[in-house]
């Protein structure tokens, strides 16, 4: 079965009171980078995952998911 990669990274980001541009110079990528992460456009590397998480201080598994395209 088909899956796709879901992510918690606007409501982690949010929650610290980070913009967008924030988190992309904590993690050294651009502002549209985390856009396209956010959005769902752009599956980030295994490294930027991890950055990404380390940044919001929590764990990779909490930021992404792998769900089953049924399951919407």
């Amino acid at each position: 079965m088909p899956e796709r990669l879901t992510n918690r990274l606007r409501e982690e980001r949010a929650r610290l009171g980070l913009t967008q541009a924030d988190l992309a110079t904590l993690v050294g990528v651009s502002r549209k980078t985390i856009n396209t992460v956010e959005n769902g456009v752009f599956v980030p590397s295994a490294v930027l995952a991890l950055r990404l998480a380390r940044a919001l201080g929590t764990a990779v598994e909490s930021l992404f998911q792998l769900v089953d395209q049924a399951d919407g």
